[in-house]
């Protein structure tokens, strides 16, 4: 693990707003998607009728107060604990831009957009890089001391690490905010390493998203929990109405008990899917092929010997991964991020790799 001085390039080397939806467009479009975190059954067809239930009052300047209080209610806090956003990907602007912070540091490899809208934003960007051979796990003392900003992920995109509670928790200091992306957490079986709704965590921020488990990318709904006055000062950099009326009946329904026994039951089911695919690939290790151990999200990371020719070759067969040259800390020609899907996807995926890796 180490710290990088990244101040000498717009995104030091690294197409930081790569994500996998491009691996989907113009003539990706007909592949089998195993490059999108998104639950692949979603949305189910009761929340698609919320949704549509919604729309006759399209006419009236959304009313974020329901939502925000069942989000309040769900995770055990006070309303002013909560922020809804148009998805995870504003929380992150809105943080580079209303923080005033000296020292950001961004912990890698994970989702790039914290560091891509820290750098829009004006900020140097410093990165604690997890190593492979630790297996991506994180040791709180590599971050800086003088830090006055932490984003880190759990479970971490594109890693599948899950980071323990207590660890992350060890990166709080006074006048530091820790933000912690828990974008995929509702995908981990009791959400165990969880902080969101902790309030003993100086400076903790979490954010959330209801795009990856509810099929709703395009919708753009998530939140941020954090201390009121963390809140108050995001607020005031949001627009005027943020969030849509459709995205609103949209969260309110999905922390309701039915949808989070719902995103319970599902978060079992991917992880014997992920079991499978596990196992597949671990058959393909005299080849070459290796997966960062223990995957707790609903992908895996895994390397591969000539990993773009591979994506490549797999496209041609049908199948769309994502690249993982784009993440720091995963440099080279070696990593694939696949995503989990059911087991006659994954099966088919097997055969197709087993393919590709001429």
């Amino acid at each position: 693990m180490r710290t990088e001085d990244t101040g000498g390039g717009p995104a030091a080397g690294h197409d930081l707003r790569h994500h996998g939806d491009a691996e989907m467009r113009d003539e990706g479009a007909g592949l089998v998607d195993l490059a999108v975190n998104v639950r692949a059954d979603t949305p189910p067809p009761w929340l698609r009728d919320v949704i549509a239930a919604s729309l006759p009052s399209l006419a009236v300047y959304p009313d974020g107060r329901a939502a925000r209080a069942a989000v309040a209610a769900r995770h055990g806090l006070p309303v002013e604990r909560v922020l809804l956003t148009a998805g995870a990907a504003e929380a992150f602007v809105l943080l580079a831009r209303a923080l005033k912070v000296r020292r950001p540091v961004v912990v890698h490899p994970q989702f790039t957009e914290p560091e891509a809208a820290l750098r829009d934003a004006g900020h140097t960007v410093d990165r604690v890089l997890l190593r492979e051979a630790d297996g991506f796990r994180l040791d709180p003392a590599a971050v800086p001391e003088d830090a006055d900003l932490v984003v880190i992920g759990n479970p971490t995109n594109p890693t599948s690490v899950l980071h323990p509670a207590g660890s992350i928790a060890r990166l709080a200091r006074p006048g530091r905010t820790l933000v912690v992306d828990e974008a995929f957490m509702d995908a981990v079986p009791g959400e165990r390493e969880a902080l969101a709704g902790r309030t003993d965590v100086p400076g903790l921020v979490v954010l959330r998203s209801l795009t990856k488990t509810w099929g709703l990318a395009g919708l753009r709904i998530g939140y941020v929990l954090a201390a009121p006055e963390t809140i108050d000062g995001l607020e005031r950099a949001q627009p005027l109405w943020p969030v849509s009326t459709p995205a609103l009946a949209a969260a309110e329904a999905c922390v309701a008990p039915r949808a989070l026994a719902e995103a319970a039951h599902a978060a079992h089911r991917i992880a014997a899917d992920r079991a499978h695919l596990e196992a597949g690939l671990a058959a393909l290790a005299p080849r070459g092929v290796r997966v960062v151990s223990p995957a707790e999200g609903p992908f895996v990371l895994v390397r591969l010997p000539e990993a773009d020719a591979v994506r490549r070759r797999l496209r041609g067969l049908g199948y769309a991964v994502r690249r993982g040259d784009t993440f720091p800390g995963l440099g080279g020609d070696a990593w694939v991020r696949v995503a989990v899907r059911d087991r006659g996807t994954v099966s088919g995926f097997l055969a197709a790799l087993s393919a590709a890796l001429q």
